[in-house]
């Protein structure tokens, strides 16, 4: 009698013409629901398709036509530099899994061959997308609007006049053409640079070949000076030309006497994954330091190429590069469309959505000049971002670091940006005479040179700095304050679920909570202990924290409300599903008749509607003007509703390998508006939401009209009524 896992049938669901079915070996079982077992790697998504089905969703933004012209053109570019970080990241750790021998399964059954294979595939369906978006779509909609980007060859001579002295006056004086031949080695490429490869033929007839960076630092778009007389009133005629092209149009500036005999820009993509040896490390910070100097000279996982380059540019660029054919991409357009983020900032509001000002509730509009501590005494605050500001996270540490009653300060600063707010009021806390205490997670990806500047700079004024903790990342955003006060001391906090990054809070979806509640300070103390000392602390009152109670807590909330069965109901919101023993919980629970919705933004392991094991599950992605970033986590317990917030997806590194806290919101009232108003709304979204089908692709059908429900364009107009909204 053949297995489960032998007698699969492929999934079938309706897909857009847009969203091509998943390869063919994505099955599932084909046996009685109760016999199924939850081992079956058919019931799982795998984690990079799963991702790239993200992509395609950021791509429908590009291509739906109710989104502003402008915000098309930024998605475009967003879905462009995902994709760079897809390769420097995911498949940098496969091709590094296939180096090592590796014989690990995916979750779904795949070995490291069979993803890569399924996963270029995928790719170069998707690059197709993009540039039909761009070249079909985008362009010809940029033209109407009176925004051109055009070839060099299809200026007249006066706009080419106009662009060539440019090129002489800007461009020239950047450009190091470095050649190629036995005296001179292949030149490095950096990472995600466009670059010329030029064939050239000397007096003698021999050809020669020299490489050319397109400076990244000048625009990539060169503006076309209009003539004059093509200038209306009330008309903005705008043409733009690639700077590559115009580079490429006035090589013989660079070499004199020798021919050009073609030319072609290309582009790699470095692996970006490299291992921090912090067992091995005397100094974290100069590891760290090392590591990121050292990624500039990984190997290359991807070679992106115009699709007319020829054999004898790219068999130079193959053997050089060292890498291989499947590494190998032709694109038929433009290279490195995450370029295109230049035009968004053109100064055209009738192209771009309408700017707003994130509401700053009452109390913390006084509190910013009078006490900002007596408004969290009186009752637990609750903002929600980016609709409300993110001032007032600002203003308590302000206040901290200039109240004389507040003794100490302690933070985690993950992703903090550059020009940070927050760090200045850290350091104006010092030289205040606090105590000062902050954990810098030097290896948040992409982020460590900045917070290896901001950990100096902090330990040069004194403040008690702490790197991380070997083998974990430091991922929770909490604030401890301690103030002396009249009944003794209180501890404040702020806790949320992104980042302390004024600028991201902005363009982020996420959750500030403010509270002096006794045991959530007593369990931050212990979480600070536990992060700058020895402390082993193996419980905590209220908050549930990885990776030591977090797992099994968690795991616990979910059983119970299976004994509620049909009464059941869970609603997660995260960034990201993926643990299989969290999911093989979901599934249960789903079997138990518990009713499961899941907003999730990105990847997504668990499939939904499975008859027998997750026909209770409906998932939902948000993909919209905001990157949704917040996670919240509600369980219904018969009533006796209980709502967690806090920096955690349900990841295995999240659960296992991070610090991470989830938070209990305490106040019944803020509990019901998280779910009645935050939750319910995300669930009611019918104009951004994407329901996701089993076979992991989405059903994008936007409601227009009446009756549409844009979630995002909801809490913007109705920021500050209704408590927080």
């Amino acid at each position: 009698m053949a297995t489960p896992s032998q007698q699969r049938v492929r999934v079938r669901s309706k897909r857009t013409s847009e969203t091509p079915s998943l390869p063919p070996e994505e099955l599932l079982p084909e046996v009685p629901p109760a016999k199924i077992s939850l081992d079956d790697p058919a019931l799982y998504m795998n984690r990079e398709l799963s991702l790239l089905e993200f992509q395609e969703r950021v791509l429908d933004e590009a291509r739906d036509e109710k989104n502003k012209l402008l915000e098309r053109v930024k998605f475009l570019s967003i879905v462009c530099s995902n994709l760079d970080e897809f390769f420097m990241v995911r498949i940098a750790a496969l091709k590094q899994k296939l180096g090592a021998g590796s014989q690990d399964l995916s979750v779904d059954g795949k070995t490291v061959t069979e993803q890569l294979a399924s996963l270029r595939e995928r790719v170069e369906r998707l690059t197709l997308e993009i540039y039909d978006c761009y070249q079909a779509r985008l362009l010809p909609e940029l033209a109407e609007n009176g925004i051109v980007i055009a070839d060099y060859a299809a200026l007249d001579d006066r706009e080419r006049a106009e662009v060539d002295r440019y090129y002489t006056e800007t461009i020239f004086p950047v450009l190091t053409p470095l050649a190629f031949d036995p005296g001179r080695p292949f030149p490095h490429i950096s990472n995600l640079s466009v670059n010329l490869a030029i064939v050239l033929r000397g007096a003698d007839g021999h050809k020669h070949f020299a490489r050319l960076k397109v400076p990244e630092k000048l625009p990539q778009l060169v503006a076309v000076p209009a003539a004059p007389r093509r200038k209306k009133a009330g008309e903005a005629i705008l043409k733009f030309v690639w700077i590559e092209q115009v580079i490429a149009a006035n090589l013989k500036s660079l070499f004199p006497g020798i021919e050009i005999v073609e030319s072609h820009p290309f582009h790699v993509t470095r692996d970006a994954e490299v291992a921090i040896k912090e067992l091995e490390s005397d100094d974290l910070l100069e590891t760290v330091e090392e590591a990121v100097w050292r990624r500039r000279f990984r190997k290359p996982v991807r070679l992106v190429a115009d699709s007319a380059i020829s054999d004898h540019i790219l068999g130079i660029l193959i053997e050089n590069l060292e890498v291989s054919l499947d590494e190998v991409y032709g694109v038929p357009g433009p290279l490195d469309l995450t370029r295109l983020r230049q035009l968004p900032s053109l100064e055209r509001p009738d192209l771009s959505d309408k700017p707003f000002e994130p509401w700053v509730p009452k109390e913390f509009g006084t509190a910013s000049e009078d006490d900002i501590f007596a408004v969290i005494r009186e009752k637990d605050r609750l903002l929600h971002h980016p609709y409300d500001s993110f001032q007032p996270v600002i203003d308590l540490l302000r206040q901290a670091a200039h109240d004389p009653d507040v003794l100490a300060i302690k933070m985690t600063l993950y992703r903090v940006g550059r020009n940070s707010p927050i760090v200045q009021e850290l350091l104006e806390a010092i030289e205040n005479g606090k105590q000062v205490a902050v954990l810098v997670e030097l290896k948040a990806r992409f982020d460590e040179e900045s917070n290896i500047e901001w950990a100096r700079a902090l330990e040069r004024e004194g403040v008690h700095v702490v790197y991380g903790l070997v083998g974990l990342k430091v991922h929770c955003k909490v604030a401890l304050i301690v103030r002396r006060e009249q009944d003794g001391i209180r501890r404040y906090l702020h806790l949320g679920t992104g980042n302390y990054n004024a600028t991201t809070a902005r363009l982020y979806t996420d959750l500030s909570f403010f509270t002096c509640e006794p045991d959530l300070g007593a369990d931050a103390t212990d979480l600070f202990n536990y992060l700058t000392g020895y402390s082993r602390k193996s419980d905590f009152r209220k908050l549930l924290v990885a990776p030591i109670t977090l797992r099994s807590r968690m795991a616990d909330l979910i059983r119970r409300e299976m004994a509620h069965g049909a009464r059941g109901r869970l609603i997660f919101k995260m960034n990201a599903l993926e643990d299989k023993a969290m999911i093989r919980l979901l599934y249960d629970a789903s079997r138990a008749g518990v009713k499961i919705d899941l907003i999730v933004r990105g990847l997504c392991c668990l499939r939904p509607g499975i008859p027998g094991v997750s026909e209770n599950i409906v998932v939902r992605s948000i993909v919209g003007r905001f990157l949704e970033h917040s996670r919240l986590y509600f369980f219904e317990n018969g009533g006796n509703e209980e709502m967690y917030a806090g920096s955690a997806d349900l990841m295995p590194r999240n659960l296992d390998r991070r610090v991470e806290i989830l938070f209990p919101v305490l106040d019944a009232k803020l509990v019901r508006t998280l779910r009645d108003v935050l939750l319910e709304t995300c669930l009611g979204d019918n104009r951004k939401a994407r329901i996701v089908r089993p076979d992991g692709g989405s059903d994008f059908t936007p409601v227009l009209g009446k009756g549409s429900v844009d979630s995002q364009a909801w809490f913007i107009d109705h920021r500050g009524r209704a408590g927080n909204y």
